[in-house]
């Protein structure tokens, strides 16, 4: 029986821009959930409890937005950003779009894994296991990287759409079905 996966998005980074310059000071000042150092960093952090997500904000108006779950929670937190910024009297004029720059997702392939010999056995590989526990696996042909564990869990970064993430997860199991796992 080959190997069933179940997999679950644990983070979305996702990317839009306001088209409007966006007073930082001001909005560190007026809102509670923001946080402002421009000597360290010059981006403004402001936290959303809902969708709880988090956002760096640039005096551009560009906007990196983490923590979404889905792309429907991405929708949802860029509104709650904007709903913020507007809050300054700062109008933003049309709907931001959202570019996925990366999706974080962790699961279960079902099968136990000898990790040791998969370093051998796959190619893209790199397992040291005083250091990490999990084997790093980069899929050819693709921007997915894996985490393999022992005990078959897994972690796959670098996709930008569910499509592309499940995909990767699919070539993961049919690469290892190659060399013996099912």
């Amino acid at each position: 029986m080959p190997a069933k996966s179940e997999i679950k998005i644990q983070n979305i980074v996702a990317t839009t821009n306001l088209g409007v310059a966006v007073p930082l000071v001001k909005l560190a000042e007026t809102l509670p959930n923001t946080e402002y150092n421009p000597e360290q960093f010059p981006g403004l952090v402001m936290r959303i409890k809902e969708p709880k997500t988090s956002a760096l904000i640039f005096s551009s108006g560009r906007i990196v937005c983490t923590g979404a779950k889905s792309m429907k929670k991405v929708k949802e937190a860029i509104s709650a950003i904007v709903k913020n910024i507007e809050k300054i009297k700062i109008k933003v004029k049309e709907e931001p779009k959202a570019t996925v720059q990366n999706m974080v997702a962790s699961g279960s392939i079902g099968i136990d894994l000898n990790l040791n010999s998969l370093t051998i056995d796959l190619e893209n590989t790199e397992y040291e296991p005083e250091q990490f526990p999990g084997l790093v696996y980069k899929l050819p042909g693709t921007r997915a990287t894996f985490l393999l564990f022992s005990n078959g869990k897994i972690v796959c970064t670098g996709t930008k759409s569910e499509k592309k993430l499940h995909e990767a997860v699919d070539k993961l199991i049919e690469n290892l079905a190659k060399i013996g796992y099912k």
